[in-house]
């Protein structure tokens, strides 16, 4: 599976961004995705999931509320809609698909997750 984040830029706090995460692979279908981030000087962390059918979702706290994770199988695309954005949401954005196909439970480890997408630079300015 290869994957390939985008839809990043520089907007105000307070508008909305969407990213797409575009598979290669007949069987993107069948992987969890993931949605992590990564502050200059930070770690990368954990923002958003999604099993590989859609039924389920998991956000960090300081993402929920403000940001939607949602998957198009059919288009190999999974997004992640960014509403609210706020100058701490400033980093460069990566997707990443799950290890194993088909499971069932969505997880934030980031461990858990195989394949990495090249990131997406997000700027909210204040």
């Amino acid at each position: 599976v290869q994957l390939q984040a985008s839809g990043g830029g520089t907007v105000q706090a307070g508008a909305s961004m969407r990213l797409s995460c575009a598979a290669s692979g007949r069987t993107f279908g069948a992987y969890a995705v993931g949605w992590f981030r990564q502050a200059p000087g930070k770690e990368r962390e954990f923002v958003s999931a999604i099993s590989w059918n859609g039924d389920s979702t998991y956000y960090a706290d300081t993402v929920k509320g403000r940001f939607t994770v949602s998957r198009d199988n059919a288009k190999n695309t999974v997004y992640l809609q960014m509403n609210s954005l706020k100058p701490e949401d400033t980093a460069v954005y990566y997707c990443a698909a799950d290890r194993d196909p088909l499971r069932a439970i969505v997880t934030s480890t980031r461990e858990q997750y195989g394949y990495w997408g090249q990131g997406t630079q997000v700027t909210v300015s204040s």
